[in-house]
């Protein structure tokens, strides 16, 4: 299995020791337990017989796999358990006994209704660390409300602000709102069980909404709208009250550009050929600089209009002044520094193929992330997993007999 730790002498990972049960499916639980288990949690997944996860068919498929599903389940062991069987439920409520953490994303009361809330498991597990993520959180009254990320990406105000002003709000492209959801649901985690762990033993609920997420990262969407009754609206490419930064065209293509630092400004400017914008005091600062945007928009697209993206690139880096082009997915993986930093590596598959997948973030030096194991087929590890629990091998087989696990 190719790893993104960097070569150094073992050390042992930053989350061994924890067990993780993950309950759920696609992409914000997933993505949470995915997170915990590349620094070391055992993460166990629990899956329904037959179908699965869902993201095991989503979008591309080879060899009968979503190629998402090898990156979302890397690290994982996934059991194939039927939680609406009473019979299932037992077994699960097993598991969580000897867990540190359990990550549900179902609709709220679901885990109430087979037996599980919170209340219960703690009393079998009181150091029980439990992750709810739903569209709405756990209480108010949205709470019972069907809830995906696209949703919650509207509500949190993030889709008023993507594309085009005075053209229908967009996509960003990517399930940016079950992503965020999940990384604020590992830090979590990770503040309850430093807690947990120093201060006598006992778990809590960290309960995580979708669109509470997205909201948390709107910046200053809120005082501006309190301060001044100011509605951000959506600005394309440009960076509203901050000038200059945007997207320029090129010959070949586009650069973005953020020249909005006071010096930095200076710079952009000599390296364009305007030294009288840049020796413009009424321009010294941001406020003045925004007072004049389109001046100046205009003006560094008048000099990118007549380069190559990569000349006018090896121009305003050589001026050090930040500036980028718009990677597409080969632009990523044909990327010097992609490869050099591990973000790009070579993972093999449970298929029989190997693939090309992003790397781990953050970068620990002392106990750095992994990839130990490839994502699993379903049920791979069903077996082994109950037996680890104490079940019987005669047991586990009546159990599939009835159909409670595959």
């Amino acid at each position: 299995m190719t790893s993104s730790r960097p070569s150094m002498p073992f050390s042992p990972a930053a989350l061994d020791g924890v067990r993780v049960i993950e309950m759920g499916q696609l992409i914000a639980g997933p993505f949470a337990g995915k997170t915990l288990g590349e620094f070391g949690a055992d993460v166990i997944k629990i899956e329904a017989p037959g179908a699965g996860d869902p993201l095991r068919n989503w979008r591309m498929i080879k060899d009968g796999t979503s190629v998402w599903w090898q990156v979302q389940s890397r690290n994982k062991r996934s059991i194939a358990l039927d939680l609406r069987d009473p019979e299932g439920q037992e077994i699960a409520r097993s598991l969580i006994a000897q867990a540190d953490v359990l990550i549900e994303n179902f609709r709220p009361g679901t885990l109430e209704g087979w037996g599980m809330s919170y209340e219960a498991l703690s009393e079998i597990n009181p150091r029980l660390i439990m992750l709810r993520i739903s569209g709405y959180g756990q209480s108010g009254p949205y709470r019972d409300l069907p809830g995906f990320g696209s949703i919650g990406e509207a509500m949190g105000g993030l889709r008023h602000l993507t594309g085009e002003p005075g053209r229908v709000p967009v996509r960003c492209g990517i399930s940016i709102g079950d992503t965020l959801a999940a990384l604020h649901g590992v830090i979590g985690v990770m503040m309850a069980l430093y807690h947990r762990d120093a201060n006598g033993g006992k778990g809590q609920v960290i309960d995580v909404a979708l669109h509470e997420a997205v909201f948390n990262v709107m910046e200053s969407l809120i005082p501006e709208y309190s301060a001044f009754g100011e509605v951000r609206e959506a600005a394309g490419s440009a960076l509203p009250g901050i000038a200059p930064s945007n997207a320029y065209r090129c010959n070949d293509g586009y650069v973005l550009i953020a020249g909005n630092g006071d010096s930095i400004f200076r710079r952009l400017m000599t390296v364009i050929g305007r030294d009288d914008l840049a020796d413009d005091p009424a321009l010294a600062n941001n406020a003045g600089r925004v007072a004049r945007v389109d001046e100046l928009d205009e003006a560094i697209a008048a000099w990118t209009a007549g380069r190559s993206a990569q000349a006018a690139l090896d121009a305003l880096s050589a001026a050090r002044v930040p500036a980028g082009k718009i990677y597409s997915a080969k632009d990523i993986a044909e990327d010097p520094h992609y490869r050099a930093r591990d973000m790009i590596v070579r993972q093999a598959t449970r298929d029989g193929y190997d693939i090309d997948v992003p790397g781990i973030v953050p970068k620990l030096m002392g106990t750095p992330g992994t990839i130990r194991a490839s994502a699993p087929k379903l049920g791979d590890d069903t077996d082994a997993v109950l037996r680890q629990f104490g079940y019987a091998q005669s047991t586990i087989d009546a159990l599939r007999a009835k159909g409670t696990i595959a």
